[in-house]
Order: C-alpha cells, then sequence, then structure tokens
C-alpha cells in the first residue's frame, strides 16, 4: 500500500521490483513443487491400488476369524493372533519378482 499511495512512479521503485522478481522466483518453485507432487500423487494411488486385492483377502480373514467366536466362544483370538497369521502368510506365500507376483 505504500508504494501504491507514494509519489514516486511505481516502475522506478527499486523495492518493488526486487519484491516483484521475487514473488517470481517462488512462484517458480511452487509450480515445479506441484508438478512433482502430481507425479507423486499418481505413483502412490498405483501402489495403493495394487495393495486392494490383499487388504480386501486380509479382511474377509480378520472378520470370518472374529466371527469364529460366536460357534464357540474356544474360538476367540486377538488382533496380535491375527497379525501373526498374516505376517506368517506372507512369509510363506510364494516368492514373486513383480509386485503383481507378490500379492
Amino acid at each position: 500500500l505504500r508504494l501504491l499511495s507514494a509519489e514516486v512512479d511505481i516502475l522506478e521503485s527499486k523495492e518493488l521490483i526486487d519484491t516483484l522478481e521475487y514473488s517470481k522466483k517462488t512462484s517458480a518453485v511452487i509450480n515445479k513443487a506441484m508438478e512433482e507432487a502430481k507425479v507423486t500423487e499418481v505413483e502412490i494411488d498405483e501402489v495403493r491400488r495394487s495393495y486392494k486385492d490383499y487388504a480386501f483377502r486380509s479382511q474377509l480373514l480378520f472378520f470370518a476369524v472374529s466371527e469364529m467366536s460366536i460357534t464357540d466362544p474356544m474360538y476367540q483370538f486377538s488382533l496380535q493372533w491375527f497379525q501373526q497369521l498374516a505376517g506368517l502368510s506372507i512369509d510363506n506365500a510364494p516368492a514373486g519378482e513383480t509386485p503383481a507376483q507378490r500379492l
């Protein structure tokens, strides 16, 4: 506001020119970061989608095991037990060269 109300020609104001140049550089840096963020977002979405089938199967197993306690109270399992079961299934799964083969 000080620059707008000044009697001096704003085109000759060194302070204004420096501020505009700094803003231009900052804008370029932000635009570059936004482009990189878009690429990263696409990569994250691809990886997330690759785990969707595994997550669905894990959820089915978890709720099937959880519902076993309805049949008989003896079949009560903890979350820790389920996590160990999921870990064992990962460890015992056949190795694959690509993430799609591993899942």
